[in-house]
């Protein structure tokens, strides 16, 4: 059966259960008060809040202000003091690093059963509901069978095919057994022998968060990939204290890739740039359409420490060797989560190394705010899993014709979109970054839309305004990046709740392209509006709502009277003098200057004319800095007459 008639079965299916609409209350979990009992815990992992992107830069414009503070010898606050004081520490002693990320894949339904994958439209109004979206087979009614869903394939070649890894021809499913309530089958279908995607790789630059001394004098740094898998997610858990826990089973079965790097990562920074790339890469090709901020990405990462110059424990995994012994922490789910719980683990463990100690093998959990990680249970392996084929699903064969189409038709990478955005559109590495990564890239074809409607309206930009060799996209690039980043994203984060009282959002923004390239024109390319003008006619379309009542801008700016009006000659001449009437120092100094000879009195000249222009525009009229620029000057020649 082909995938799209797959999909077209899922609606067919009626074998929904709902396991959550007993009216009774469900009873306290033996299971949840044995492990409570021995301090444990299986309470779930809440969202934790991710950062914004303008908040990580400016984060890491500090921490490198301090290390170059550090490095010269400068004064330094009290925090970077603190941090001073475990250098020693952390010179005696290495971290290493490696991440298992899972992904929500971007598909229609289930891995293994023709259930949807995601809450019908109009859901996420209301609150999906719980165990709507349940096959038989999700939930592990006797009998039920695993079908795989050839759709879920498609977005995981995506996602390997962009980390750089080789396509297996050939790849299998395993059984990886576990017992637990959110695993209805008491196991987890994965691809732990033969995945379907190996050996790839990511590349980072200091731009992406990696400090320069992971970078060693490089320009980029190269982090392993040994494996992408496919699995089935778990189901969810609600805890209701103090011990009662609700089973949702419609994330049970959703497809996930799992992502497993290389341990070749050596700072918390580096590892939470990692993350942050991995999620940017994955948006863009549409393999994983929600990230970290909405649970559509978790992280797991692996610490070790061993004494620089030793070979820690002899450990050693994918052909890396002479590491200390691991542990393991669960579910991180936001980028500083996995930065704070690597340090956490970073410091607790150089402090058991420090005392004599020995760092156990076993599985971690942390809390955002915490000052150290705390143990969940003993570290499985292998032989605890009891991994073995699964006796009910046939070997995966995927295509060299299938992969290499995916390839061809792979859309821009995050690094691909950031070079040609800041070649095209003339913006600085920093702008071109942040439009790619806000709202998705909604900004990116914000900006690109409102350029190309701008070009279509001008044949080349005002030659006042720009050098005669400058690109006319990378003119209106750069001016329509700066108005998009600053001044309507300014308008974003003032007003930060709309009428209704949730929060303002790209995805609310009523001002059109067609809107800002108006405004735009006229200010930069007509030079008919000043921008205290084109601030106001944003600040008023902004929070009127779109509409055949919404006014043009052209409309508003007919009803302000915002359009500068033309200058005759004697508007020039009375203009002009009456600034040199007013400013008899500066006139002084111009014909000082002359007498100097040099370029000097040209300069002092164009005060001049700045003075006319921003005078004209106060009383409503245009002032040409050329024309001002002749007037003035004879002015002044027959002023020194």
């Amino acid at each position: 059966m082909s995938a799209p008639s797959l999909l077209r079965h899922a609606s067919l299916v009626p074998s929904v259960v709902r396991l959550a609409s007993r009216s009774s209350r469900p009873r306290p979990c033996i299971v949840a008060k044995w492990l409570g009992s021995r301090g444990l815990t299986t309470a779930p992992d809440h969202l934790q809040d991710a950062v914004p992107l303008r908040k990580h830069l400016k984060d890491e414009a500090k921490r490198k202000k301090l290390e170059s503070r550090h490095a010269t010898g400068q004064k330094t606050d009290a925090s970077s003091l603190r941090k001073d004081a475990v250098d020693p520490l952390l010179e005696k002693w290495e971290l290493t690093v490696g991440i298992e990320i899972h992904a929500e894949l971007n598909t229609a339904c289930k891995l293994f059963s023709t259930a949807s994958a995601s809450a019908p439209a109009g859901a996420e109004e209301e609150g999906d509901v719980a165990n709507a979206r349940v096959a038989l087979f999700d939930a592990a009614m006797p009998g039920a069978q695993p079908q795989f869903q050839i759709a879920t394939l498609l977005p995981a070649i995506r996602a390997a095919v962009a980390l750089g890894c080789t396509v297996q021809r050939k790849s299998a499913w395993d059984r990886k057994h576990y017992f637990h309530w959110d695993q209805p089958n008491g196991y987890q279908i994965t691809q732990y022998y033969d995945p379907f995607a190996k050996d790839g790789s990511i590349t980072l630059t200091a731009d992406d968060g990696v400090p320069q001394s992971d970078l060693n004098g490089a320009d980029s740094l190269t982090i392993g990939i040994k494996q992408l898998q496919m699995e089935q997610d778990t189901a969810k858990t609600t805890h209701h204290p103090p011990a009662t826990y609700h089973i949702d089973l419609n994330r049970s079965g959703h497809p996930l890739v799992e992502i497993i790097t290389l341990p070749q990562i050596h700072s918390p920074q580096t590892a939470a740039a990692v993350v942050r790339k991995i999620q940017a890469i994955l948006r863009s090709v549409d393999s994983c359409v929600t990230g970290m901020e909405f649970g559509g990405l978790r992280a797991d990462v692996n610490v070790s420490i061993r004494e620089r110059g030793t070979d820690g424990t002899a450990s050693s995994y994918a052909g890396v060797s002479g590491l200390g012994q691991r542990t393991e922490i669960k579910n991180l789910s936001s980028f500083k989560a996995v930065e704070d719980a690597i340090v956490a683990e970073r410091n607790r463990q150089i402090g058991i190394l420090e005392a004599g100690g020995v760092v156990a093998g076993e599985t971690r959990g942390w809390t955002l705010g915490a000052a150290e990680t705390t143990r969940l249970r003993g570290k499985e392996g292998e032989v605890d899993y009891r991994y073995m084929p699964d006796a009910d699903l046939p070997p995966l064969l995927i295509s060299p014709e299938l992969v290499q189409h995916l390839k061809e038709t792979l859309p821009e990478l995050p690094d691909q979109t950031v070079t040609r955005v800041q070649s095209a559109y003339g913006l600085s590495l920093k702008d071109a970054k942040t439009l790619v990564i806000l709202d998705d890239g909604d900004r990116l074809e914000y900006l690109e839309e409102t350029v190309a409607l701008i070009l279509e309206r001008t044949s080349a930009p005002s030659p006042s305004h720009q050098d005669n060799s400058t690109d006319a996209t990378q003119h209106f690039g750069r001016i329509t990046g700066n108005w998009i980043l600053h001044e309507i994203g300014g308008l974003l984060s003032t007003d930060s709740s709309s009428s209704d009282g949730t929060s303002d959002t790209w995805a609310t923004l009523t001002i059109t392209p067609t809107e800002l390239a108006a405004i735009l024109l006229e200010l930069h390319h007509h030079q008919t509006i000043t921008t205290r003008a084109a601030k106001s006619l944003l600040s008023t379309l902004y929070p009127t709502p779109a509409g055949p009542s919404r006014p043009t801008v052209e409309q508003l700016i007919l009803e302000g009277n915002m359009r500068l009006r033309q200058l005759s000659d004697s508007d020039y001449e009375l203009l002009g003098k009456a600034i040199i009437d007013q400013s008899p120092d500066m006139v002084k100094a111009v014909r000082k200057a002359a007498k100097a000879g040099g370029k000097k009195a040209e300069g002092k000249i164009m005060w001049f004319v700045g003075q006319m222009v921003r005078r004209g525009e106060e009383e409503g009229g245009r002032v040409e800095p050329e024309r001002a620029k002749g007037v003035v000057g004879r002015l002044l020649v027959e002023n020194d007459e």
